[in-house]
């Protein structure tokens, strides 16, 4: 079976068991959050499997993409590491088991204690500028080693569709801009005085960027390293190429796939894959988006100027992107009824409204669904990264519960708690304390 079919399967199954397990409750439970943990092993298969053997590739998952500690160990159980770009980040990438040599640390604001401790552990540090560069020369003098040490470039080759997901711009604020006059020479000139500058770093984007662009940037960080080993043989090691696979959001299908990007990466930088340079990727929403959705019971129905609406309870508490930037990051919504069976009720022109007090919160406007009724269950797929693993705290709502699920033999499905649902006490504590001369 093609997996995007057994992916849907998975999903049509996982939500009718929430149902009759009671973990879609009307009353106490509306909204929960799915991950799929047999998807999650399949990606990281053809992840795995794309690369070939001959070059020595660590894959390190981009943690902001879901940072939820369960999600990290099973991506570490199927042979990932971990890029972590914060101190949250990393605290989260060590709670999941990641060693220090399965890490990577990027962030363009890193603080001299974060810099002390990835030199100290042996953590992988991308370094974003030259002042930065200047903080771990003042390490290095100290006599901290430098193991796993690059500098990130900007290759400035251009932006996809989606701007603020681009960055490889003319004025990104990632890295180390080459075109910009003088930088490379210097850069070349920091890399000759500095004999444990070993790796290069490159990233130009995801979400909107075309695979050919990614490329163009992965090939001008080879030639940078080819220009540095020219000067010591053998001084670059490796390249970390960021992630860069889009997702397409329309359908269950992977599209474009981890083998489609090696392709263009052959045909643009072919030395990548020589065996004489390790690889890093750092590859999130591709590995996780598919493995996760959203599902929400229908609170209410009515007619407003003619439109059809339905009010639930997931929207921009957990779909920040989508509600706010809805053609920039369109989901798709599916309809199940109240028993969690696909909907086959008439097909109507709906908006699916979410919970926040503000008119804009909608996961889908005017969109042809089967018509939607109370304590129906609305699907948001697609969801494993950026959404209900980065809740957006509007009206303190609080998270929602996020569950691992298993499909065994006989259509069985096993849930596992990966996160609890946050309970109003908790809401209340994360929202401050009182001190004493208030109350």
């Amino acid at each position: 079976m093609r997996d995007h079919h057994a992916r849907r399967i998975r999903r049509d199954r996982a939500v009718h068991a929430a149902v009759a397990q009671g973990l879609l409750d009307p009353y106490r439970t509306p909204v929960a959050a799915f991950v799929d943990v047999e998807g999650i092993a399949r990606t990281a298969a053809e992840l795995l499997a794309a690369w070939p053997r001959g070059t020595e590739v660590l894959h390190a998952f981009a943690a902001k993409a879901n940072p939820m500690v369960p999600v990290l160990a099973l991506l570490l159980r199927h042979g990932l590491g971990c890029e972590v770009s914060s101190p949250g980040e990393l605290a989260q990438a060590r709670a999941a088991g990641f060693p220090a040599a399965r890490i990577v640390l990027d962030s363009p604001a890193k603080t001299q204690a974060e810099l002390a401790e990835a030199l100290r552990d042996g953590i992988a540090l991308n370094i974003d500028n030259f002042e930065e560069l200047e903080r771990v020369d003042r390490l290095v003098a100290d006599g901290t080693a430098a193991v796993r040490v690059g500098v990130r470039i900007n290759p400035q080759v251009g932006l996809g569709s989606i701007e603020a997901m681009s960055t490889a711009g003319r004025t990104t604020k990632f890295g180390i801009a080459m075109a910009d006059p003088g930088n490379r020479e210097r850069l070349l000139a920091a890399y000759a005085a500095r004999p444990w500058l070993r790796w290069v770093h490159v990233h130009v984007g995801s979400q909107g960027i075309p695979l050919e662009l990614n490329a163009a940037g992965v090939a001008e960080a080879v030639r940078f390293a080819q220009e540095v080993n020219a000067r010591r043989a053998g001084q670059i090691e490796g390249i970390d190429i960021g992630g860069g696979l889009p997702v397409d959001f329309s359908k269950d299908e992977d599209s474009p796939t981890f083998a489609d990007h090696v392709a263009v990466l052959r045909q643009a930088a072919p030395e990548l894959f020589g065996g004489e340079l390790k690889v890093v990727t750092e590859y999130g929403r591709s590995v996780m988006a598919k493995n996760g959705f959203i599902a929400s019971r229908v609170e209410y129905t009515k007619t407003t100027g003619g439109r059809a609406i339905a009010l639930a309870h997931a929207g921009a508490q957990v779909a920040a992107r989508s509600v706010f930037a809805p053609r920039s990051w369109p989901l798709r919504v599916l309809a199940y009824d109240r028993h969690g069976l696909p909907s086959t009720a008439e097909l109507e022109v709906q908006d699916v409204a979410g919970p926040c007090c503000f008119a804009g919160d909608l996961v889908a406007r005017e969109r042809k669904l089967p018509k939607l009724a109370t304590e129906d269950i609305v699907v948001v797929p697609d969801t494993g990264a950026y959404y209900f693993s980065s809740p957006f705290q509007y009206n303190s709502l609080p998270m929602p519960p996020v569950y691992g699920f298993e499909v065994s033999e006989g259509d069985v499905v096993r849930f596992h708690v990966l996160r609890a649902a946050e309970s109003i006490e908790e809401v209340v504590a994360r929202s401050g304390v009182l001190p004493a001369g208030l109350r």
